[in-house]
């Protein structure tokens, strides 16, 4: 497979857990920024190796071919923003365009010695699961800061977006995946935020509630 095709199988499988069967050819195009005709002709491609179901009209659905081959990249893209991070010093911003290069290595056997040296970890540092070697991923209970309710007190365990910017925005406000959060007010003007963090209180947006994964504590 080209990297190109590994980039694709990837964003198919992403959108996948969050919009169900039948992906747009336009969805595909938005996240890869290219031209639906392109994304076509890719598709096809991907048809003609049994990786995906295309119907026009119908949408692209992965086989279980093409979900494990999928699942078999996003293992190694979480695998290496653990190393970056745990073995190299990287910030959780800066490893996720690192990692785009490194998770199109073939060797299986190099990424099964990732893991093990490792110590075989289940989340990378962004709060996501990493799939087992077989292509099985553990679902994460865990609903968006923007849906919780003011006095409820919650760990945070993920973060929705994973860009530079908002990680860094994060940093600055010292909130981190196990940071305890206890939501003190709730703003109905514009659903905005007054968080309690170690004594502290911080307020954030609503757009940045919804983009935080936590979970009761």
């Amino acid at each position: 497979m080209t990297y190109s095709e590994e980039n694709y199988l990837k964003v198919i499988y992403h959108l996948s857990t969050t919009s169900g069967k039948g992906i747009s050819t336009n969805a595909i195009a938005n996240v890869m920024e290219s031209k639906p005709s392109s994304v076509t002709d890719m598709v096809q491609k991907l048809a003609d190796k049994e990786l995906v179901n295309y119907k026009k009209y119908q949408g692209v659905e992965l086989t279980d071919k093409g979900r494990f081959t999928a699942l078999m990249i996003v293992r190694k893209h979480r695998l290496w923003e653990v190393f970056l991070v745990e073995k190299l010093n990287f910030s959780w911003d800066e490893v996720h365009d690192v990692a785009e290069q490194l998770e199109h290595i073939k060797s299986e056997k190099l990424t099964d010695k990732l893991d093990e040296f490792l110590d075989f970890p289940t989340e990378d540092p962004h709060g996501d699961p990493i799939p087992d070697r077989n292509g099985k991923i553990a679902k994460v209970d865990k609903k968006l800061l923007s849906e919780m309710v003011v006095g409820k007190k919650v760990i945070c365990v993920g973060v929705k977006d994973s860009s530079p910017p908002f990680l860094q925005y994060l940093d600055k406000q010292q909130i981190a995946l196990g940071s305890s959060i206890e939501i003190v007010s709730k703003e109905d003007f514009d659903m905005s935020l007054t968080l309690r963090l170690d004594e502290r209180d911080v307020t954030v947006s609503n757009k940045i509630a919804a983009n935080l994964f936590v979970k009761p504590v």
